[in-house]
């Protein structure tokens, strides 16, 4: 074959591969590369593009595309192998392909998951928050009542109801060995129900309250309160029950008979301490408490008994003869026995003491004439009308001078004749101090009435005569404690029953109360201002409710204002079963009105035996509470109102007394 022309060689290598054919058609069917084969293998896409370029005019021979052959194949390349520890060969192209393989299945799951557990979650907390939002959180307990779960006003109705037994125990006092029992209501125990609940979480829970709710507990101590003032009273009650004040000694007569009574050492109930005890033990839920007993020592000696004894024998061995100029007049032993005693005179002996004044009452009309004896401004009712009775200054025996020289005879003997001076004596009211005060009328009036013949009636009257005639002045407060004193033997009082704290004891001056509530009673209708009273712990039938007046000296006082512009007259009557205090001066008002509430909130009383010495019996009466509103009138209208006064009766135990 020399004729033959060179044959060259294809470009693409698959050029000289036969193409398939159809059945159908002769002509070649031209299908992609082969399965696995990559573009690639021809170089980059731009050798491709210009081997495409060039193809035409290569295979024609020339530009012009005429007889040229395909450009000549670029040599072979050899497959890239990376070697063992390189990097691969070829980079992952950039962009998305699509042959890159699907994601792993946990891939797509696990944010889901996530999701669905967070949503899980916030159930877990909205939920029972939701269910628990509005009340107490779940699960919390006061002293063992379980209150979780309630609204605040049904755990507040199940504190009262639950916790009432139990926070009612009552306090044992051991008092040198004497038990006497101190209930919670004597004490002024009350549970703070607010501030109780007040501690225990409510509202919307967070999502710690909501676990506690759900898995645990919350305990709450209860907050409980104690009145001291209440409780203080109840002390006292205690203490005069207990107290055994020491005696000093003294010598005094029974008729003309001198009789000694010796020294003698007391104990007395420690108040103060015994207010903090008692308080502790309620507040700890009750018990047994020991209270503490203070000694109280005596001054005079027995020596000193002894020896005033001789004293007193003599002192009314003859009469006292008291002498004015060629005037005299005898003081028989009789008169000397009844106004003389022997008391200590702190050093542990007994002095003489002689009530001079006293003595002269029924000799001095003997040295002195009627009308030179001073008096004292006073106004008398006459004709329903008070009228004016002017002070005069007189002259009269110097009864200090009288009691220093007597006591000197009978404490060192010698003459038992006894010169007596006369002096100028002023009156203890001047008419200027009482007179020009507008007194002109009752302004106010009030009785209660008590059982004839008791002991406590003597203490009544006395009382109602101490006050009887004296005069306040505008703007004057008027102190019952003041005006009247200490309550003592030698001023006319006597040892009676009295209420002290929730029980009854027998002291001196026992049932001036009801004075000082006669009085408080004529003093509120006048309309004057009320500046200090304590209602009575327990409610007595025969007072007003909530206008009644505790009388303790010098601890309970009663005291009013003369708010007017006039002077006021106090007047006092009284009889074998009553009492009445008038107020004279110059109405303001047309009528004081006291307006009362239903009576509310009743606690029963308990029933109680004792075989005790000395063991007063008491009528029980429940307890209760009543408000009184004080409201003025004048001309068909209220003109004023006072703030209403509560008043919280407890309940009076009824007290049996049997045979020891």
């Amino acid at each position: 074959m020399r004729n033959a022309g060179p044959i060259e060689s294809p470009t693409d290598p698959f050029a000289s591969v036969p193409l398939p054919t159809s059945g159908v058609s002769k002509k070649p069917r031209i299908e992609g590369l082969p399965p696995g084969v990559s573009r690639d293998i021809f170089g980059p896409p731009e050798r491709q593009e210009t081997r495409q370029a060039q193809g035409p005019s290569s295979a024609q021979g020339g530009p012009s595309g005429k007889g040229g052959l395909p450009p000549v194949a670029p040599p072979a390349q050899p497959w890239p192998m990376a070697e063992k520890g390189a990097a691969p060969a070829f980079a992952p192209s950039e962009g998305p392909s699509p042959y890159e393989p699907e994601p792993p299945r946990r891939r797509r799951v696990l944010p889901g998951l996530v999701a669905f557990l967070v949503v899980l979650a916030a159930l877990a907390y909205v939920v029972p928050a939701v269910l628990m939002s509005g009340s107490v959180l779940r699960g919390t307990h006061v002293a063992g009542v379980d209150i979780g779960g309630l609204t605040v006003t049904q755990a507040a109705d199940k504190l009262r109801t639950e916790l009432a037994t139990k926070l009612s125990k009552p306090v044992i006092a051991d008092i040198g060995g004497k038990k006497e029992t101190v209930q919670a209501d004597e004490a002024g125990l009350e549970l703070d129900v607010v501030g109780t609940i007040g501690q225990a979480p409510s509202g919307f829970p967070s999502p710690e309250e909501v676990w506690r709710g759900l898995t645990g507990t919350t305990d709450l101590n209860p907050k409980i309160a104690v009145d001291s003032a209440q409780l203080t009273r109840t002390v006292e009650g205690l203490a005069k029950s207990v107290d055994k004040q020491a005696h000093e000694g003294r010598v005094f007569f029974t008729g003309l008979l001198p009789k000694a009574r010796q020294p003698e050492d007391g104990v007395l109930l420690d108040r103060e301490d015994a207010v903090s005890r008692i308080s502790d033990t309620f507040l700890s839920g009750g018990g047994s408490v020991v209270l503490t007993l203070r000694p109280d020592k005596s001054v005079t000696t027995p020596e000193g008994v002894a020896a005033a004894l001789v004293k007193a024998k003599a002192a009314v061995a003859a009469p006292l003869t008291l002498t004015l100029g060629d005037k005299q007049a005898q003081i028989p032993p009789a008169t000397i026995a009844a106004h003389l005693t022997f008391n200590s005179d702190g050093d542990g002996s007994l002095a003489p003491a002689f009530d001079a004044k006293a003595v002269l009452t029924g000799v001095e009309s003997s040295l002195v004439d009627a009308a030179q004896q001073p008096r004292d401004a006073t106004y008398q009712i006459v004709d329903g009308k008070p009228v004016l009775v002017p002070a005069r200054t007189g002259r009269g025996v110097n009864d200090k001078l009288l009691a220093r020289d007597a006591e000197k005879v009978f404490a060192e003997g010698g003459s038992r004749t006894i010169p007596v001076r006369l002096g100028t004596v002023a009156p203890a009211v001047e008419t200027s101090q009482i007179q020009g005060l507008g007194i002109e009328q009752i302004v106010g009036t009030f009785t209660t009435t008590f059982d004839c013949c008791q002991t406590r009636v003597t203490n009544i009257q006395r009382m109602a005569q101490d006050v009887d005639g004296r005069v306040v002045k505008a703007g004057e407060t008027f102190s019952l404690n003041d005006a009247v004193g200490e309550r003592t033997v030698e001023n006319g009082y006597v040892e009676a029953g009295q209420i002290v704290g929730g029980r009854m004891v027998n002291i001196i001056g026992g049932g001036t109360s009801q004075f000082a509530t006669t009085m408080y009673n004529a003093a509120f209708f006048s309309g004057f201002d009320d500046v200090e009273h304590q209602p009575m712990d327990y409610y007595a039938p025969r007072y007003p409710a909530g206008r009644d007046v505790a009388l303790l000296y010098p601890d309970l006082d009663l005291k009013w204002r003369n708010d007017s512009d006039n002077g006021v007259l106090i007047k006092t009557a009284f009889t074998g079963t009553s009492v009445t205090v008038t107020l004279w001066g110059k109405k303001r008002y047309d009528e004081v009105e006291a307006v009362e509430s239903e009576r509310r909130s009743f606690t029963p009383f308990r029933r109680v035996s004792s075989s005790a010495p000395g063991c007063l019996p008491t009528v029980g009466e429940q307890g209760f509470t009543i408000d009184v509103t004080r409201v003025f009138h004048q001309d068909g209208d209220v003109v004023k109102k006072d703030e209403k006064l509560t008043t919280k009766y407890r309940p009076q135990t009824q007290t049996t007394c049997t045979a020891g």
